[in-house]
């Protein structure tokens, strides 16, 4: 069987991370050594890397610049500039 998860894509069923994709990708800036400044991945690299579909890559992009979690930066690319751990210690 096959299942939809809003965010994250179709997966086969009893397969897979279906967590929505902003949240995975959340995890990852927590845990790949990412400072605040590195650049940010393209659509194009993260669709390659999640299999997911452009479309919902540009939504995990809009919800994380949303967070202030990435931004715009030099040029076209977008950067990091917070870390997850660091807004939550924020707002604590």
């Amino acid at each position: 069987m096959i299942e939809s998860v809003q965010g994250a894509g179709w997966f086969v069923a009893g397969t897979g991370d279906r967590r929505p994709l902003v949240e995975r990708r959340t995890d990852l800036l927590r845990g790949e050594g990412v400072k605040v400044g590195d650049r940010f991945p393209t659509e194009k690299k993260l669709c390659e890397r999640f299999g997911a579909s452009r479309t919902a890559v540009r939504s995990a992009i809009e919800q994380m610049e949303g967070q202030g979690l990435i931004g715009k930066g030099a040029g076209r690319e977008r950067e990091v500039l917070t870390l997850p751990a660091e807004r939550e210690a924020q707002t604590a």
